[in-house]
């Protein structure tokens, strides 16, 4: 239902009714008083359409459609005018140089039928939109809609879910299968391809099928035991807790690939735990706490001197990432191993914040949130490093894995281009 809105705005749809059962002649002072010339402004609707009310307000202009009461700016309604001369529909580019627009520009005609809004502009230029196009790119519909659908679980929810791993001749064949493969991923942050040939090079090849690799100071693949090669926890046998990768970059790494080549031992389970399930825990419960995680920039660090190699890396960013819009997680950069020393929170901000991280600690530590994972021979595993956290159980004997990190927007790209939302 239409609230009640003043008089200069123009409805359409179920209101239109009631204007017509008016005498003729009292339509024409409601519209010249507004300066508008013709009843053609106001288009009847069919009875099932989406009602829409529009109006045109001093600093921008109001549009209700769709459930939604959008704001537009005249400069970006003619900065986004999609017309051939403005853009190019084959590069979907614009061509509109936004620099010469005149930022007090407003439109000289308007009009909106049931579909589509059309601008006059002071110099005689005509733009175009549909209204399903607007309501889709304002703000008020960003903020209602999720950038990346996501499923938020715990174990429970993950393992009753029952999602299915792709055979890797399915994966590798079929984009259908793929496309499934990665509608998992992206709703869930971790996926398995099985019966994958227990090399490095077989790994790879799965690997590149979704994206591009990232080469990183590891090298392209990386394949490991427990010899401490590395200067990292990772290349011991010890227990490691829940923790993000490459929390020491600035752009963490976005997708995580591990493949177990051989375990000949006990133990060396691995953990996985949903960070966005946690922190929308900590959001219902404590918001002071969420609101404090997304802002305080922390420092974390990779320094190594081990044989020849020799690195010094540092990442800086909030522990919660969110898009300020609609408070969205889109990355969590937790690692406890690899955070630096806390210097760049002022005093009286630090207790607030070992709150906040407290509550997520807890949030993810809790057991319901533990999901166990037997690696073996044969069965890849991608965790997407901005959401699901990892770890592993201490282990006894030989295991090797080996694996990579792929580079998000690639991983983004191939979902978008099978169809998905991402």
């Amino acid at each position: 239902m239409i609230m009640a809105l003043p008089r200069a705005i123009v409805w359409l749809g179920g209101c239109m009714k009631s204007l017509a059962r008016r005498p003729a002649q009292s339509l024409a002072p409601w519209y010249s008083a507004r300066g508008m010339t013709s009843a053609k402004r106001c288009q009847h609707t069919a009875p099932q359409s989406t009602s829409c009310a529009w109006q045109l307000r001093d600093d921008c202009f109001e549009l209700r459609y769709g459930g939604l009461v959008m704001h537009f700016d005249y400069v970006w309604l003619r900065d986004h005018c999609r017309s051939a001369s403005c853009y190019n529909a084959k590069t979907n580019q614009r061509n509109l140089d936004t620099a010469i627009v005149e930022l007090a520009i407003r439109p000289s005609k308007t009009r909106v039928d049931e579909e589509s809004l059309f601008l006059t502009w002071p110099d005689g230029h005509v733009t175009r939109f549909s209204l399903a196009w607007l309501a889709e790119n304002s703000y008020e519909g960003q903020k209602q809609n999720a950038v990346q659908p996501r499923i938020l679980w715990n174990a429970e929810i993950y393992t009753s879910a029952k999602v299915p791993s792709v055979s890797c001749e399915n994966f590798m064949n079929s984009d259908q299968e793929l496309k499934k493969f990665l509608k998992d991923f992206l709703l869930y942050g971790i996926a398995f391809v099985e019966d994958v040939p227990a090399t490095l090079e077989a790994t790879e090849t799965v690997a590149q099928r979704v994206s591009l690799i990232r080469e990183t100071m590891y090298g392209r693949v990386w394949n490991f035991t427990s010899d401490f090669s590395r200067g990292d926890t990772a290349y011991t046998k010890l227990a490691l807790d829940r923790h993000t990768d490459t929390s020491y970059f600035q752009e963490p790494c976005g997708i995580q690939v591990f493949h177990c080549l051989r375990h000949e031992g006990t133990g060396g389970r691995t953990l996985l735990v949903d960070g966005f399930h946690a922190a929308d825990k900590v959001f219902q419960e404590t918001p002071d706490n969420f609101d404090l995680l997304t802002k305080v920039p922390i420092k974390h660090e990779y320094i190594e001197n081990v044989g020849e190699y020799h690195n010094h890396m540092i990442g800086i960013g909030p522990v919660l990432n969110v898009y300020p819009w609609n408070n969205e997680v889109y990355m969590i950069r937790y690692n406890n191993y690899d955070r630096a020393v806390i210097n760049t929170v002022p005093h009286d901000v630090v207790q607030r914040w070992y709150v906040a991280h407290r509550a997520l600690t807890s949030e993810l530590r809790k057991p319901e949130n533990e999901l166990w994972v037997k690696l073996k021979p044969g069965k890849v595993l991608f965790i997407d490093n901005w959401r699901v956290l990892h770890g592993r159980e201490s282990f006894t004997g030989l295991r090797q894995l080996c694996g990579c990190y792929l580079t998000r927007d690639d991983v983004l790209n191939t979902a978008r281009s099978l169809g998905l939302k991402a």
